[in-house]
């Protein structure tokens, strides 16, 4: 995949998780090192290098965590639907 490519794709991301804003979806986060974070979150905002979600932790705590889009790209940040477990970007997954 060359550059140009990866950018559109970016873009295409950008684009989706731009209009599902306030949507609650499933988080699959590589961390390194054999971590593995999953979790439920909010898209609350789509910035143009990264999206910000609401995540609740334990007692209701809530944090804030954001992501880069090129980290959804290279499959580091896994999103699906909480109905249906349906990842939102299934060719990004098989690639």
């Amino acid at each position: 995949m060359d550059l140009t490519q990866q950018v559109q794709l970016v873009n295409i991301i950008h684009d989706k998780l731009a209009e599902i804003t306030g949507e609650k979806l499933k988080v699959r986060a590589n961390m390194g090192r054999s971590r593995i974070m999953e979790c439920e979150g909010i898209i609350t905002q789509a910035h143009p290098q990264l999206f910000i979600m609401e995540v609740e932790r334990k007692r209701g705590h809530i944090t804030r965590q954001s992501y880069q889009y090129v980290d959804v790209l290279t499959g580091m940040v896994e999103l699906s639907r909480v109905e249906g477990n349906e990842p939102l970007f299934p060719a990004l997954a098989q690639s």
